[in-house]
């Protein structure tokens, strides 16, 4: 099992940058593949990013690619989340999860653990 703590979250304009942290507790998070989904008020909880134990491999959705990156730190426990060029669509509480499958849009469903959310509010 692994417990996950989020940070970073904030109140940024459009176009700014922030980025995500999640540190997890236990010594299996290097075998988890992690992710990223979000959450914006009235809409369900939808994939933002994932990526594998090890780092070799990333998925985006479209909405987030080509401007989010995710990135592991096994030795730290740490998965991340560097979100440029926000946009107002962005807006949503984002959390890690570990323990799914990889692939873009995978279900929320599909992944066991989860931290307790970071709220990001882009607003100019």
């Amino acid at each position: 099992q692994v417990q996950l703590v989020e940070s970073g979250g904030g109140l940024v304009q459009p176009g700014d940058s922030l980025r995500l942290s999640c540190a997890a507790s236990g010594r299996t998070f290097s075998t988890y593949n992690m992710a990223w989904f979000r959450q914006a008020p009235g809409n369900e909880r939808e994939f933002a990013a994932s990526i594998s134990w090890n780092g070799g491999r990333t998925y985006y959705a479209d909405t987030v690619k080509g401007r989010f990156t995710i990135s592991r730190d096994n030795a730290k426990n740490t998965v991340y989340l560097q979100m440029n060029s926000l946009k107002p669509e962005d807006t949503a509480v984002y959390y890690c999860a570990a323990g799914g499958p990889l692939g873009v849009g995978v279900g929320y469903r599909r992944y066991p653990y989860w931290g307790q959310g970071t709220q990001v509010t882009v607003s100019s």
